[in-house]
């Protein structure tokens, strides 16, 4: 296409379409048909993902404002501060339908039986009672510091919560007071004599903190947190600093938590001059200000979760599922030969992740095996797949592990991995220089008969048995020979860092995935302009590439059909008449979240299709080391079809991509599919089927033994005797 035909409308601006898909996660907090505890979760996810948003895309733009206040953003032609300025507003529509959906939940915790008091209406008793606790547990431990010029401006931590109160002396001499708040303390404050009615901490030191103030006038008091820049930097750090790789993240990590602050929130009412002065002490403009009447930190809804999760109350949450055994490996039996038998494919959380972990558990044991490759990005706090590569090289296995130290938020807990392989004696590295490595990768290469072997695993996501049970994720594991040589190429690229190029099965970025993937959609472009079916069907987490956004418009005009599952942001308008008519967009924010990724190039005679690590992002593209692998098992093929065909139909949690940006529920006169919960419920019906199939195959074996033949002939003869 070419540079003319680019027109704005053809884009949404990416952090704009994220706040869309944290829309979309808010929706499911007000939505009645599930259950309550669960619909807490999702509001506090919200927040999270609002707070993890701020300290990265809205750090990177206050940056880039002030560094480089003329750049544009090359899909919505917005400059940094327009972007920040339309970001600010969403925000605050977000922030208000949040406060409507905590509201509601409010009452509708309260018709349970749990109830989240309001400090303005407490009943004599509740209010005796949560005063002398204030005075005898909380007071004396608290710190608060007045400013003034002997006391300096406290350091205020990255999304703490603190109270900030507004003191008047005798001669009207105005003074701030801040005081922390969440340090040291349980946050959620239960009624002795009403278990299932509680406050939270910051509500009671707001309502009483008057006590702390003896010599003054409290004239305003608020609730109040900030969120800091958290866009860290390791090359900086590498090159002021004569310091290795993994110091210099250890580094990065410390200053993340001091680095400026982007906003600050307020709960509830503060005056003028408390605005004012925060805003003063902390450099802030008026437009980084966010009011809120629900609470700033909806971590307590978690622990709010974990206590009636403890006293069964199951009515409250979703119905159990459990993770079932893949009904294409022989349980009890070896992964490794089964394995060398057929591919195998597990898709979480619907299979369990147990025969990968036994997959590696058997290679550390295995005397063949004679070294494991393996990149790791997130694990588990207490991983079992760390613990199986740590047994392997105590096996004497060469093992090495890339642990990419760069996973945002996860730094520290890859640190402290990173230390206890190396001490188990597993060769470990960081990354790949400017890359990520964002590739969920293994290799074992095992020496049987004098000839090397190897087993190879593609995933789509992290090797995380936590998350596992939580995100829907693929994972491919192949003796294909080539697809093993393919993946040691990708391993000896990151070790000289220098990224593999040229593979024969694998798709490798950074320098060869993108441009693979343009090559196919050129190929169905092709075939639509001579007149021939042409199809693309894509599952990812987000769509940000210009270049592969513009060939997909390209293929729309020649007729390809597209369609599209992105969770979350997607920076091309689909349905604009003459442009992208031909492609549809669909997100689906459930139960699980949506984290597999898969490419389908061709119609069902002709097709290609890949799972992979990476969506269309410029970042996956062309800034990480990502894998995708080609699924050739025409069995395998036929699951993943169908997987997307589900998917396609869902009509119960699926939201329509519009022409201008918004999401509306997929509704029909078909009966409800919530694809997420019927791919558990398929999960259970193979498992079940293979039992029933086993069972019958026992019964025909002993109906057929010739002790069983006999049996049953002299009872044959002894009814007939009878009868006579």
């Amino acid at each position: 296409m070419n540079q003319k035909d680019n027109l704005p409308i053809l884009y949404h601006n990416r952090e704009l379409s994220w706040l869309k898909f944290n829309q979309r996660v808010l929706e499911q907090a007000c939505d009645p048909s599930i259950p309550l505890m669960e619909r807490l979760k999702f509001i506090s996810i919200f927040e999270n993902n609002l707070d993890e948003f701020f300290m990265i895309r809205v750090g990177t733009l206050t940056d880039a404002s002030l560094l480089e206040p003329d750049a544009i953003d090359n899909k919505s032609l917005m400059s940094p501060a327009e972007q920040l300025t339309a970001i600010f507003q969403d925000t605050r529509a977000l922030i208000s339908r949040q406060d409507q959906v905590y509201s509601q939940l409010v009452k509708d915790m309260a018709r349970e039986g749990i109830c989240h008091l309001d400090m303005a209406h407490l009943e004599p008793e509740e209010e005796n009672y949560l005063r002398q606790y204030f005075q005898s547990e909380v007071m004396p431990v608290l710190s608060p510091q007045i400013i003034d010029k002997h006391h300096p401006f406290p350091f205020l931590r990255n999304k703490e919560i603190y109270i900030c109160t507004q003191l008047q002396t005798k001669g009207d001499f105005v003074k701030l007071a801040i005081i922390p708040v969440t340090t040291g303390f349980d946050r959620i404050i239960y009624l002795p004599f009403a278990k299932n009615r509680f406050v939270l901490l910051e509500e009671l030191v707001l309502r009483y903190c008057e006590q702390i103030f003896d010599s003054y006038i409290v004239v305003g008091k608020t609730i109040f947190r900030i969120t800091r820049n958290a866009d860290i930097n390791v090359e900086e750090a590498l090159y002021d600093h004569d310091m290795d790789y993994r110091s210099a993240m250890e580094q990065m990590v410390k200053n993340r938590r001091k680095l400026m602050p982007v906003r600050i929130q307020f709960q509830g009412g503060a005056t003028a001059a408390i605005i004012e002065q925060l805003c003063k002490k902390l450099e802030l403009s008026s437009e980084r200000v966010f009011h809120s009447m629900a609470p700033l930190d909806f971590a307590f809804g978690f622990m709010l979760c974990g206590r009636y999760e403890k006293l069964g109350e199951k009515e409250l949450f979703y119905p159990p599922l459990t993770p079932q055994d893949s009904v294409w490996l022989k349980k009890g039996e070896p992964i490794m030969p089964q394995i060398e038998d057929h591919d195998v494919l597990l898709a979480y959380p619907f299979e369990s992740m147990k025969p990968f972990i036994d997959l590696l558990r058997e290679a550390s044991q295995d005397p063949a095996v004679v070294g494991i490759k393996m990149t790791l990005y997130r694990v588990a706090r207490e991983s079992q797949i760390v613990a199986a590569l740590i047994k392997a090289a105590e096996n004497g296995k060469e093992v090495h592990v890339v642990v990419e130290l760069r996973a945002r938020f996860d730094e520290e807990n890859n640190i402290i991995w990173s230390k206890r392989l190396e001490e188990a004696g597993v060769n470990v590295t960081y990354g790949l220089g400017q890359y990520k490595v964002h590739s969920k990768l293994l290799v074992i290469t095992r020496k049987v008969d004098g000839k090397l072997r190897f087993i190879t695993q593609v995933g789509t996501g992290n090797y995380n048995e936590s998350t596992a049970k939580l995100y829907t994720d693929l994972c491919l594991m192949t003796a294909n020979r080539e697809f093993g040589e393919d993946g040691l190429r990708i391993f000896n690229g990151i070790l000289t860092e220098d990224p593999v190029e040229n593979t024969r099965h694998l798709l490798a970025a950074p320098l060869a995935m993108k441009q693979v993937v343009l090559r196919y959609i050129d190929d169905e472009i092709r075939y639509a302009s001579e007149g021939l079916p042409a199809r693309i069907l894509v599952k990812i987490n987000s769509l940000t590439d210009k270049d592969i956004i513009d060939r997909l418009i390209e293929a729309s005009r020649a007729g390809v059909k597209i369609r599209m599952i992105i969770r979350g942001i997607c920076c091309l308008r689909a349905g604009v008449p003459g442009y992208t008519d031909n492609i549809e967009v669909i997100s689906i924010v459930g139960r699980f979240l949506e984290h597999s990724r898969i490419y389908v190039f061709g119609t069902p005679e002709r097709s290609k299709i890949y799972i992979s690590s990476a969506d269309f992002m410029t970042r996956n593209m062309e800034r990480r080391v990502e894998v995708a692998a080609p699924i050739y098992d025409e069995a395998l093929k036929k699951r993943l079809m169908n997987l997307l065909n589900l998917q396609f139909s869902d009509n119960v949690k699926a939201r329509k991509l519009l022409e201008f940006g918004e999401y509306v529920p997929v509704r029909n006169d078909k009966p409800p599919i919530d694809s997420q919960i019927d791919l558990y419920k398929l999960a259970y019906a193979r498992v079940e089927r293979q039992l029933r199939e086993a069972q019958m195959a026992q019964v025909k074996s002993v109906a057929a033994s010739p002790v069983r033949r006999k049996k049953g002939l002299l009872a044959k003869i002894k009814g007939l005797i009878q009868s006579k």
